[in-house]
């Protein structure tokens, strides 16, 4: 069986990203599909690597928490071709959207050539959130925070983000849950109406 669906679900930390990949997987169980849900940082050596540094401070930090999310993410593209031999649908929480890290006189750039180099499926899910209401999520969590959870950062990254995000669609999860899924819905129904079982 080959992947029918591969879905990148990208935005904000504490935009609801894990959650509205889970509601995907949610969405094609109940068909009967059988779902991978990929996140970055994963628990690999990479993942933890990188989730490490994010959690501390400082430029050299910063490179090398970049350097081992790439690589945590080229790990699971090495994978991508026997995940599609298992699974209906792949879902990578986390991927190209990294760019909007970048200094913002970089991130389109640094986006491009990702864009370029990288494969890029068809179906690009961006989860857009105010800074606040994504503050009062991180707030919630056991995890100890990111170098870039706080108010100023996450402004400035939701302006890169939103410079980035063409030709994705945008799920605006500043609503009740109810609201979200009905628009995660939407987005889907209409995925798989116009791209059928495409996975690029």
């Amino acid at each position: 069986m080959s992947t029918k669906r591969w879905i990148i679900v990208d935005g904000l930390d504490g935009s609801g990203k894990s959650t509205i990949a889970h509601w995907i997987g949610d969405h094609y169980e109940t068909r009967g599909e059988k779902v991978l849900v990929q996140m970055h940082p994963s628990e690999r050596f990479t993942g933890r690597i990188a989730r490490r540094a994010l959690q501390s401070k400082g430029s050299a930090m910063f490179v090398v928490s970049t350097t081992f999310f790439i690589l945590d993410v080229l790990g699971s593209l090495s994978r991508l071709r026997r995940w599609r031999r298992s699974y209906d649908t792949v879902v990578f929480v986390r991927y190209i959207m990294a760019a909007a890290y970048l200094p913002k006189r970089y991130a389109q750039q640094g986006y491009d050539v990702i864009a370029k180099v990288l494969p890029i499926p068809s179906r690009l899910l961006l989860i857009d959130i105010d800074p606040e209401t994504a503050m009062k999520r991180i707030s919630t969590r056991e995890d100890e925070e990111e170098m870039f959870e706080n108010i100023p950062s996450l402004t400035r990254e939701r302006e890169k983000v939103l410079m980035l995000s063409h030709g994705w669609k945008v799920l605006d999860n500043n609503q009740d849950e109810a609201a979200s899924r009905l628009q995660l819905t939407r987005i889907l129904e209409e995925w798989d109406s116009t791209l059928g079982d495409a996975t690029v």
